[in-house]
């Protein structure tokens, strides 16, 4: 209060600069203002970023009212009209890329089946011609010793054919040595004791095993002087199974047979140590078991160093006196053979965990296209 009672007010601040009123008043006009204050009004909400694009168009020296089609080819039409001295030709691009080759790929089976193969022919062994699917139940079961009421025989385990669904084309003299060896025994048999039926042996089915390509092999060998052979096969064979993951209705079989005077199951072993270790499975072992036509059979188990078991890997034995000397080979001949999957070790290789995944419809083109190359035996 003044001396004379009037209040007096004063003003503390005489002029305010609203730098915020500035800058948004320079953003209006278009003139620049620094990156910071343009980022702290952003963070305000007080300005949005906008951008405006335009075009413009104009006539080139190519603009025409009507689009002209260049040509890429002559032809006869062309040079007999004369309308080849005003076409406009398309110009070639020498720089641009050609459309991307899609080459072949091999599939995992025939890699791993390619590394098979050389193995049996770095042993000696001679490839048997398999391009016979379709069998007489005479080769596939009758020969090799298996009886006709063998459970294998039966129509769940066999694909019987409809259409020429037997066979008249059997060695006869043979086909009446197996009939006496199956009925009554011989060669140190007493045989199964049945009443052998012709019509039997003459269906036609798709083989279950290529061990029916083996019975004729070793046939014809008997009809010749005789001389020590090694044979070996990798082909497809059928059987009427459930489908899962490691069981389809057809896969591919591995063979081996060594026949020679005097061979014994030491023989057997030893080679199937040679064979394996070749395939880099050192650790083996044989189980005791039972097939028609070998006696005596072992199955062959490898330890897995991966699953840190022991993994059945095969089955093998010595083709018994009752398949081999009604062929006609001499009696002091054995013959020693060997059998396993080509989809195990392929599925093992390969880190595959379904068998579909490998073989069949369901395989992913990926998969053939980029599997790496199979080196067996090799670390």
């Amino acid at each position: 209060m003044g001396g004379d009672g009037k209040q007096l007010i004063t003003r503390k601040v005489q002029h305010v600069d609203d730098k915020v009123k500035d800058l948004l008043l320079q953003i209006q006009q278009g003139l620049d203002i620094a990156s910071d204050e343009i980022k702290a009004l952003k963070a305000r909400k007080l300005i949005v970023p906008q951008t405006w694009k335009g075009y413009s168009l104009k006539r080139g020296p190519n603009y025409a009212p009507k689009r002209k089609k260049v040509v890429t080819d002559l032809t006869r039409d062309n040079f007999q009209s004369g309308e080849w001295k005003e076409l406009e030709f398309k110009e070639y691009n020498y720089s641009a890329k050609g459309q991307p080759l899609e080459g072949g790929n091999l599939h995992p089976l025939l890699k791993v089946r390619a590394q098979l193969k050389q193995i049996f022919l770095c042993m000696g062994f001679e490839e048997m011609p398999t391009n016979n699917f379709v069998e007489s139940s005479f080769w596939n079961f009758d020969a090799l010793f298996q009886p006709q009421q063998h459970p294998a025989r039966d129509s769940h385990d066999t694909f019987f054919l409809e259409a020429r669904s037997t066979t008249k084309i059997l060695p006869e003299d043979y086909v009446l040595r197996v009939t006496q060896v199956h009925e009554s025994g011989g060669y140190g048999s007493r045989g199964y004791a049945y009443d052998w039926k012709r019509e039997e042996a003459n269906k036609n089915l798709l083989r279950t095993h290529t061990t029916s390509v083996s019975s004729r092999m070793l046939y014809q060998l008997a009809q010749k002087p005789f001389a020590p052979k090694k044979y070996f096969s990798i082909d497809r064979v059928f059987r009427n199974e459930a489908v899962d993951r490691t069981h389809l209705a057809e896969f591919h079989q591995i063979e081996g047979l060594v026949c020679d005077r005097g061979l014994t199951l030491c023989d057997l072993i030893g080679v199937l140590h040679d064979f394996f270790s070749r395939l880099g499975m050192t650790k083996l072992k044989f189980k005791p078991a039972y097939n028609p036509y070998t006696e005596p059979s072992m199955e062959i188990f490898s330890y897995h160093e991966g699953f840190k078991k022991w993994v059945e890997v095969g089955n093998s034995g010595m083709f018994r006196p009752e398949m081999l000397q009604p062929m006609g080979l001499p009696e002091d001949v054995q013959v020693i053979a060997w059998g396993l999957s080509l989809e195990r070790p392929t599925m093992i290789l390969y880190g595959i965990d379904s068998i579909r995944d490998l073989f069949g419809h369901k395989v992913d083109l990926g998969l053939i296209k980029k599997n790496p190359m199979c080196r067996l035996g090799i670390d």
